[in-house]
């Protein structure tokens, strides 16, 4: 499947109304990662957490609605959702991971696609200094 061309405006307003919905619908955990120098599979990616494996489908059911009443529904592909433990879905310059919690902590995607430090760490730095 070819990346579908947006511009960088069109794919922020994308990243924004996907994280507005998942904060909207109770997710927790919501990770963006920006894969611009990264990759070429897409511009971003979303990992977020569902306390149940109905959540998790029903978070990307509520992605998927959102996206189209935006009129952006064109490419949107959905994973995952017979178990509803990891649901990939693929808006073309956007990936969204959505996880129960245990499979987010066993996958532990984040840490291979170079997240923020403070999302790895236990503890922040100043509090291991604290701790010696």
């Amino acid at each position: 499947m070819t990346k579908p061309v947006k511009t960088e405006k069109e794919v922020e307003t994308i990243k924004k109304l996907i994280e507005t919905t998942l904060d909207a619908n109770k997710a927790q955990d919501i990770e963006t990662i920006d894969l611009r120098d990264q990759s070429i599979i897409a511009d971003f990616m979303i990992i977020a957490t569902g306390q149940s494996s109905r959540q998790v489908v029903a978070l990307s059911q509520k992605i998927e609605e959102a996206m189209s009443k935006a009129g952006h529904s064109g490419a949107i592909r959905i994973e995952g959702t017979q178990k509803g433990d990891w649901v990939v879905v693929d808006t073309g310059d956007i990936i969204i991971h959505l996880f129960r919690p245990e499979v987010r902590e066993f996958y532990a995607i984040e840490k291979m696609w170079g997240a923020p430090a403070h999302i790895m760490l236990a503890q922040p730095p100043e509090a291991s200094r604290l701790a010696t």
